[in-house]
């Protein structure tokens, strides 16, 4: 087996298609795009399954690609199965997730904003930051820019998300 690490990664898009039935009815359509980042292959979906199964299967190539040739069937199917369990639990719960950031994005933000200030609280409790002076002051005025610029990104994205919210409803 190749010992070396493999890297999948997926960028999703999605449009909204607002249009208005036969009977005069407002409806809207979600469509997609899919692209396996490293491979630069695409697939076009309307069914949210369409793009798991184009995960699946990207996931799958890799994982039989890194076998060796001389690898068994049977020693294939028991990896790739191994190699799967991670997105067979993503896969149960990414249409609900989906549907949650849709409904209603401010509350993925605020979950993203406790997220990073847990991990953040995680660091504190391990360093000793009492102890610690940093080397020179220009130093840590480069450390206050860098934390106000993140500050201002957040409140920006928590605007726009605002602004999304608002047109949603």
């Amino acid at each position: 087996m190749s010992s070396s690490d493999q890297t999948a990664s997926f960028l999703l898009r999605f449009t909204q298609n607002m249009y208005k039935d036969e009977g005069g009815e407002s409806n809207i359509q979600w469509r997609g795009k899919i692209t396996h980042v490293q491979g630069d292959d695409q697939k076009n979906f309307s069914e949210l399954k369409d793009a798991m199964e184009f995960i699946q299967a990207k996931l799958s190539d890799l994982t039989l690609s890194s076998l060796e040739e001389n690898t068994s069937d049977e020693e294939k199917e028991g990896i790739l199965n191994k190699s799967l369990d991670i997105w067979k639990r993503l896969a149960s719960q990414y249409p609900k997730m989906v549907v949650d950031v849709i409904k209603d994005p401010k509350a993925q933000v605020v979950q993203i904003q406790e997220q990073i200030s847990s991990k953040a609280e995680q660091i504190t409790n391990r360093l000793d930051l009492e102890s610690y002076t940093p080397t020179s002051k220009s130093d840590f005025k480069q450390l206050i820019d860098q934390v106000s610029k993140l500050s201002e990104a957040v409140s920006g994205l928590a605007s726009k998300v605002e602004s999304l919210e608002t047109k949603i409803k």
